[in-house]
């Protein structure tokens, strides 16, 4: 969700550039600085800015260089008000006035000076409509080719995880026999004892193996890898969903890690993490 969009032109006296910016984030996080004059325009640009942007922490600024909206005003009635009272005072107080500048006293005083803001017509507004939608467009752009680049590095990866689970495979079985092996070296011992409980230790041991069956991880596993490639070729918008499936393929890695109890297989699932950490990451930027 990370974009950059740029536009400029002239309306009147003043050049206008229009940025769009944004960052990642789960939701739409808007934000938009603009001059005064164009405040009242700020739900019309938040709506053209909604349907482009989908989500992510965006910033749309628009800076007139040149020129103004803001007209200064003497109020002149106020301020001789003000002169003559203060001439008046000074006199009733006897203090020379001769050295002090009453004009400069006289327009720091209240609402002396007015400021008016100037107002935005429908073409200025138009032509300034114009510019965010080309900035808008220029950002969408911009996050396109990003998101083809992403697309590429998401499918590296999720196809990673997947070959590092078929590359597992072969140490499940091998993992098995060793346990096997243990536990029947383990029964001759065991099986000299006379007062073994047949059926307790049936259940301990069928227990024992449950520990080590990673059956289900590896199919639910085969089946979110899928479901998340499956997912990638949709057109509609699909981060969150790609978040969740991540969030699963997780589960079942660390599950698979829990209950590897095999050294070549831990190290298969670390690779496993590293790639599905990259993924996260990448997530974070699909809309």
């Amino acid at each position: 969700m990370t974009g950059y969009g740029r536009s400029e032109g002239q309306v009147g006296d003043k050049k206008v550039v229009v940025e769009v910016r944004s960052l990642n984030s789960k939701q739409l996080d808007l934000a938009l600085k603009t001059p005064q004059v164009l405040k009242e325009k700020e739900m019309a640009m938040r709506k053209m800015a909604a349907t482009t942007v989908g989500r992510g922490k965006c910033e749309i600024a628009i800076n007139f260089e040149g020129g103004t909206d803001r007209r200064a005003n003497i109020n002149q009635g106020l301020a001789s008000d003000y002169y003559a009272q203060i001439t008046s005072l000074a006199k009733s107080l006897s203090i020379d006035t001769s050295q002090s500048d009453l004009l400069g006293t006289t327009l720091k005083m209240p609402e002396v000076l007015q400021s008016e803001r100037g107002s935005m017509g429908d073409d200025e507004w138009a032509e300034i409509k114009e510019m965010v939608e080309k900035a808008l467009s220029a950002f969408n752009n911009f996050r396109t080719e990003e998101g083809k680049k992403l697309d590429g590095d998401l499918e590296t990866n999720i196809n990673q995880i997947a070959d590092l689970r078929v590359k597992i495979e072969p140490f499940i079985g091998e993992r098995l026999a060793k346990i096997k092996e243990r536990i029947l070296k383990n029964l001759d011992q065991v099986m000299e004892s006379k007062d073994v409980d047949q059926n307790r230790f049936e259940q301990e041991l069928i227990f024992y193996l449950e520990k080590y069956d990673v059956s289900e991880e590896m199919t639910r596993l085969a089946a979110h890898c899928s479901y998340f490639k499956e997912t990638m070729g949709l057109d509609s918008s699909q981060g969150k969903k790609l978040g969740f499936i991540s969030q699963e393929i997780g589960r079942e890695i660390n599950t698979l890690g829990a209950k590897s109890y095999d050294a070549d297989m831990q190290r298969i699932v670390v690779q496993m993490k590293d790639s599905l950490e990259k993924i996260k990451e990448q997530v974070l930027n699909v809309l």
